[in-house]
């Protein structure tokens, strides 16, 4: 029932669903108390709906932003508490008293304050924004201050509201005891402090407290990308959800051939961004990107197929390639949108004969093997379970975009999994690693997930109770003790490695300051190793455990895993680079053989039905290399899938983008002949010089005629649009 109402209230926890019980209630007992009037009860009930309406924004809780949308917010119900103030001093008599005229004046004076404080936090927030935000880029052209405090603008409104604490205690507690001293203290107080907070945040409206205008900023960068002169660049946009996509390509672009350049299109996502020497460049504005000098940039990479990549689509002097976030049957592998890009790049043969049999307009000859450089950190399979019980991964992938049943397995089977593998005749441990999507769209899929999870938490309960296992627990405790003590001591280090400037500094200022230190980055990645490996050793090999959140990473989780049970995603592709056995669920019914059939990834797989009792196929298979009768079949598919281990993936990216680059140095050099040979025999001297280096295209045409009359006359469109291309600009567009 809680559950319930948790999920009904949007709210993440007990908590967070107690204060907003407790704020609900809370404002109809100030109402009440100042209706009939009692001082202490109203006070009591005051401080309730003070405590809950902090905790909630604190939590930044989804019910909070829900009040706004039906004009129940934070000003309206700061307002309303006070209007219940002035309520109560009535009801009490004190109409007439000075006390009376006194909160009165203080509540409108304080209301009137709150119009030029949020003007000037919101001209600071506005004059601080820039229109790049930048990582490991140097703008030492460009002059940019440090932020304000965050204690000023961080939640000003909510900060601002709260100061007037101290004059409705003091009210309260004048007309409680009759001393108008204590009233007329707390009045006062409110009043300076809010006039206080106004001064505090003068100083930062001045031009020296803010960042650049746009164009000093965009000049700069422009600066410093003909300097830096980058020729391969990861371009990415996408939701809050979407960060991993972009995430996974970091490594692969850190060890890029060229000059590499990682562009974000959204600001929330910059945050999200895991650590990289690449210098990375968060342009929003789609007017400022179409005015930055790429000119040098040769490749262009796209992990994912957004309406957005338009903004740099457009540009023809670079080549464009579409390379994704995963390797799966999934339809989006074979997205007709993929039409747009000069090549497409798959990790093996298996991707290119997806596109051949969807038919969707892409041809073959524009794709392009390279393997999957990010799977190298996957450890191979030596076929002995890493523990004296073996470990399965259920690994589901989220719901999807429409209810297709073959979307996920949790909907139909999830629970079966784990009911049939916690109940197994031979103890396993399950790690159970959600998709990051899980629950964004559907509520049943969020609630099987959640319940997941409590029979995971139980399981691993029970089995601590368990004498077999709490003598293991007590042998190992020092162990897991001294784990967990190291993962506080590296998890505090990472936090000071990665804070790189002032406590409080917004993306200005850290923009500024965020260049690449690799002595830094070397203690930073060699610490991630370290906290992964203490974080395995910091609970037992036979506890079940949920694994969510960035870290730690799939990969590592494959590491950690004997088997894996998940959908048709990319994680079943990645997973077979390991070799370890492996389980797909047959959400859709179709049947084993046809399931095989429209799903490569599945043919070395154990099908699973929505009954999951296929199970025991993969326990015996990991339990006994004699039972394993896939083993063969996931060589030649991991050769299939993801191509060959020699060459190494990462010098078969960096040879497509070589060759690329090669394409579209000839693509340029072809056009800029075409060009010059026609602007060259324009006969007009002044219509040839004139215009500031702009051509006719009549004249052009004219010219080539008059040149060799033999000769095919030139299309004036097309030497305007050849023209258009050279200039980096399209005139459809």
């Amino acid at each position: 029932m809680i559950s319930t109402a948790i999920r009904l209230a949007r709210v993440g926890s007990r908590t967070e669903l107690a204060a907003a019980l407790l704020m609900g209630l809370g404002y109809p007992c100030v109402m009440l108390a100042a209706l009939i009037p009692h001082i202490w009860f109203f006070a009591a009930a005051a401080a309730v709906t003070y405590a809950a309406d902090w905790y909630l924004h604190q939590k930044g809780s989804y019910l909070v932003n829900r009040l706004g949308k039906v004009r129940a917010g934070l000003s309206i119900r700061f307002l309303l508490r006070q209007l219940m103030v002035i309520l109560l001093l009535a009801r009490l008599d004190l109409a007439e008293s000075p006390l009376f005229y006194a909160a009165v004046a203080c509540f409108l004076l304080f209301y009137g304050l709150q119009a030029p404080h949020g003007a000037l936090t919101t001209l600071i927030r506005m004059r601080r924004t820039m229109p790049v935000v930048t990582r490991n880029v140097d703008l030492h052209a460009v002059r940019i201050p440090d932020a304000p405090p965050g204690v000023l603008v961080r939640r000003s409104a909510e900060k601002m509201l709260h100061l007037d604490i101290p004059a409705v205690a003091g009210v309260l507690i004048a007309a409680g005891t009759g001393d108008d001293v204590i009233g007329y203290a707390g009045i006062g107080l409110t009043l300076l402090l809010a006039l206080a907070y106004l001064a505090a945040l003068l100083p930062y409206v001045r031009r020296g407290r803010l960042a650049p205008p746009a164009p000093v900023v965009l000049k700069a960068v422009d600066t410093w990308l003909r300097e830096y002169q980058p020729t391969v660049v990861l371009y990415f946009s996408g939701s809050n959800e979407s960060a991993y996509q972009g995430n996974m390509w970091l490594e692969t672009m850190a060890r890029v051939e060229g000059r590499p350049l990682i562009i974000m299109r959204e600001r929330s996502l910059v945050p999200q961004l895991a650590e990289t020497s690449v210098p990375v460049l968060c342009v929003p504005a789609g007017t400022h990107l179409m005015n930055l000098d790429l000119s040098t940039v040769r490749v262009c990479l796209y992990p994912a197929n957004v309406g957005k990549n338009i903004h740099i689509l457009r540009v023809p002097t670079m080549k464009h390639v579409f390379i994704g976030h995963g390797d799966s049957d999934k339809l989006a592998s074979v997205n007709p949108y993929s039409k747009v890009y000069d090549e497409v790049w798959t990790a093996g043969r298996a991707g290119r004969d997806r596109y051949a049999l969807a038919d969707v307009g892409v041809r073959d000859e524009d794709i392009v093997e390279v393997g999957r450089p990010q799977l190298e950190p996957i450890k191979s399979w030596t076929g002995a379970v890493k523990n004296p019980i073996p470990t399965v991964l259920y690994a589901p992938t989220w719901e999807g975009w429409d209810d297709n049943p073959g979307n996920t397995s949790l909907l139909l089977a999830g629970e079966n999994i784990v009911r049939r593998l916690l109940t197994a005749a031979d103890p396993v441990r399950i790690i159970y690693k959600p998709h990051p999507f899980t629950g964004i769209r559907s509520r049943k899929a969020k609630a099987v997930d959640a319940r997941l999870r409590a029979m995971l938490e139980k399981a691993a309960a029970e089995r601590a109770a368990d004498p077999r296992w709490a003598k293991e627990a007590s042998s190992a405790a020092a162990g897991h003790s001294a784990a967990r003590a190291e993962l506080v001591r590296i998890e505090a280090r990472l936090a000071k490695l990665a804070t790189s400037g002032r406590a409080g500094g917004d993306e200005a200022e850290e923009s500024r300051i965020s260049l690449a230190d690799p002595a830094r980055e070397a203690e930073a990645a060699r610490l991630r190793a370290e906290w992964n490996d203490a974080y395995w050793r910091s609970f037992g090999w036979w506890e079940h455990r949920t694994v969510t959140g960035a870290q730690p990473k799939l990969y590592d989780c494959f590491n950690e895993s004997d088997a894996m049970v998940s959908d048709i995603s990319s994680v079943v592709s990645d997973f077979i680079a390991s070799g370890k056995p492996y389980a797909v669920t047959d959400s859709a019914a179709l049947g084993a053989a046809e399931f095989k059939r429209q799903n490569t990834a599945v043919r070395a797989a154990v099908i699973l039905s929505n009954t999951a009792e296929e199970l025991d196929e993969l326990l015996a298979a990991v339990a006994d290399p004699a039972a394993d009768l896939l083993a063969d079949a996931r060589r030649e598919l991991k050769t299939y899938l993801l191509g060959p281990d020699e060459p190494t993936s990462m010098e078969q990216f960096n040879a497509a983008v070589r060759a690329l680059t090669a394409k579209a140095e000839a693509r340029n050099l072809g056009v800029a002949q075409r060009l010059g040979d026609q602007a060259v025999a324009v006969p007009d001297e002044e219509a040839a010089t004139s215009g500031a280096g702009d051509i006719d295209p009549q004249a052009v045409a004219a010219a080539t005629a008059a040149a060799d009359p033999d000769a095919p006359a030139a299309d004036p469109e097309q030497v305007e649009a050849e023209t258009a291309l050279t200039e980096g600009s399209s005139p459809a567009l």
